[in-house]
Formats: structure tokens, C-alpha cells, sequence
């Protein structure tokens, strides 16, 4: 599976963004897809997560409400829809996929496939 991310940019705290994961291969809706994220001197992060249906959906701790993930298996593509932005929300974001289907397995850090990343800056 072949993953480009795209939406990045840069924002002001407490504005919003949406990233897309445009997904392509082989049974691709049937895999899991999810984010993740990398700030500057920090290990990478898992942000959020969708399985296969849409049905079942992970979050990380920090999101708490402002952020929201989907997916639309007819265009094969997964979104970020990220509110309140803050400062510390500043990073590069991955899109990743699994061949599993779960979402929970991607929040677990298990990945079979990375997108490059796509550059959110929240400046204050």
C-alpha cells in the first residue's frame, strides 16, 4: 500500500487543519489507517486511528476531543480534522496503514506501511 499525506501548513493556536491520506495498492480498504506525528527532538507519536469499516476508531491521550479521523473507502482516503490548535501541535504527520484492519493494532505502533509526511506548524 502507497500512502501520500497532504494539508499541512502553517496555522494560528486555536485555528484548524485537515489532512488527507490518499491510500493506493492491492485491498487497500481493507486495511487499517491511521497518523502519527513527530515534533523536532521528539519520538514519534501516535495521533489516531480508523479500521477497516470506519467502525472502530483510537485516539492518543492528548487529542482529547479536538481532533477527528475518517474515512471514505470509495476514494480510498483517510482525514485529520484538527481544531484549537496549539503550539505543541506542531510537527511532521505521518499517515500510516496495516494490513491487520484494526485500528487498535495501528495505535499500538504496528504499521505496514508509512506515508511521507506532511509539515503542521502552529504559530502563537
Amino acid at each position: 500500500v502507497q500512502l501520500q499525506a497532504s494539508g499541512g501548513g502553517l496555522v494560528q493556536v486555536g485555528g484548524s487543519l485537515r489532512l488527507s491520506c490518499a491510500a493506493s495498492g492491492r485491498r487497500v480498504g481493507s486495511y487499517a489507517l491511521g497518523w502519527f506525528r513527530q515534533a523536532p527532538g521528539k519520538d514519534r507519536e501516535f495521533v489516531a486511528s480508523i479500521n477497516w469499516s470506519g467502525s472502530d476508531i483510537y485516539y492518543g491521550d492528548f487529542v482529547k476531543g479536538r481532533f477527528t479521523i475518517s474515512r471514505d473507502n470509495a476514494v480510498n482516503t483517510a482525514s485529520l480534522e484538527m481544531n484549537s490548535l496549539k503550539p505543541e501541535d506542531t510537527a511532521v504527520y505521518y499517515c500510516a496503514a496495516d494490513s491487520s484492519g484494526s485500528g487498535f493494532v495501528i495505535s499500538t505502533g504496528t504499521v505496514d506501511s508509512w506515508g511521507q509526511g506532511t509539515l503542521v506548524t502552529v504559530s502563537s
